[in-house]
């Protein structure tokens, strides 16, 4: 085996451009090669054409064209990925468990393989009886292939060992940059004012409460705006409809913002970040809210409130939040104790440094 190399598998690539696996991703490649490793990374190009290779920054990416859009090329992707990688004997790290019937390969080749297993993806409502079989099953196999598992929560890793021994498992959650200032005049182009909007940052789904916090915001007159993020397209699509439909001329949706300055000012300066997730184990954006000191609103639930503890507001349901945005959301002096809370709890555990630290301990042992 060759020493200090890792292969990551799963994601899109580096550096990130879509989600939370590739940025942590990023920052993990980053950590390790300052840390004398050598990483290699699989990124998924679209369009047609051979394999090839380049550098970013130190790390070895391997990059396939796919010609194939959606859930299929991201399967044909992953398999083409991992049997190429079959030949790099080194540990390998798989982040997602979506197409763990792969990884039988990395076990028939005796390559150690470690995988973070994300959510508990096939409990979403989004998907129809195929998509959550398939789920099912490769979180099974999943479990099976690994020859280490990492969850991001307790509630996952509790889940996990119901399918294998716990010792097998280790719970290392996902982290975030701390952020003190960002350029306020970025969210000019928004339409909103320091400290007199809420932020909502969530795929428009059913599971991610988007329709119950737009109705709750829209149920009596507000100062302020509430700004979605997200891209929806009502024509085509009926709970976007249903979201619009919801919303008057206090809600504004800007549509998908991938730029991650205007990201971080609209954080800073929201008077809430509102967190509607109902299922999953620690998410980015949550954990990105906490990092930016922002006053949280979420979900009443566990995975919630394990990330967040005592540093959020939590509702279940359109009146409970409605309530909330009649009183408590107008004090200031609450604002500022839940985005003092905030903070306390982001460095008490989400900060990059310990986060990767821990991975770094776990990929050391198995090499």
């Amino acid at each position: 085996m060759i020493a200090r190399q890792l292969v990551i598998l799963g994601i899109r690539g580096v550096p990130a451009r879509h989600g939370g696996f590739e940025t942590f991703a990023e920052r993990l490649c980053l950590y390790l090669v300052d840390k004398g490793w050598n990483l290699i990374v699989y990124c998924q190009e679209e369009g047609q054409g051979k394999r090839y290779e380049s550098t970013w920054r130190g790390v070895k990416r391997i990059h396939f064209p796919i010609e194939n859009e959606g859930p299929l090329g991201t399967i044909l992707f992953d398999l083409k990925s991992v049997w190429h990688a079959r030949r790099y004997k080194s540990l390998h790290l798989t982040l997602g468990y979506n197409t763990a019937c792969f990884n039988i390969l990395q076990r028939l080749y005796c390559i150690q393989n470690v995988i973070n297993m994300d959510g508990i993806e096939w409990k979403r409502q989004k998907w129809g009886r195929l998509p959550k079989t398939w789920f099912w099953l490769n979180e099974r196999l999943g479990c099976w292939f690994g020859n280490h598992l990492i969850a991001d929560h307790p509630l996952i890793e509790a889940h996990l060992a119901t399918r294998v021994s716990r010792r097998k498992i280790t719970m290392v959650p996902y982290g975030a940059a701390r952020i003190t200032n960002a350029d306020e005049s970025l969210i000019d182009q928004y339409g909103v004012e320091r400290d007199n909007y809420s932020l909502v940052i969530a795929r428009p789904e059913p599971e991610n409460s988007i329709l119950e916090i737009v109705k709750a915001f829209c149920m009596f007159p507000r100062e302020g705006k509430l700004l979605v993020l997200g891209q929806f397209s009502p024509a085509a699509n009926r709970y976007h409809r249903a979201v619009c439909e919801a919303a008057n001329s206090s809600v504004i949706f800007p549509g998908a913002i991938y730029d991650a300055e205007a990201i971080a000012a609209l954080r800073v300066n929201a008077r809430f970040y509102i967190h509607g997730h109902q299922v999953g184990g620690t998410n980015p954006s949550l954990v990105e809210a906490l990092g930016a000191g922002c006053a949280v609103v979420a979900h009443d639930n566990q995975f919630n409130r394990w990330v967040a503890n005592q540093s959020a507001f939590y509702f279940n349901g359109v009146d409970c939040l409605s309530t909330f945005f009649s009183g408590k959301y107008l004090e200031d002096e609450y604002v500022e104790r839940k985005r003092a809370a905030a903070v306390v709890q982001f460095d008490s555990r989400f900060k990059w440094d310990e986060v990767l630290s821990a991975y770094e301990a776990i990929l050391s042992r198995l090499r």
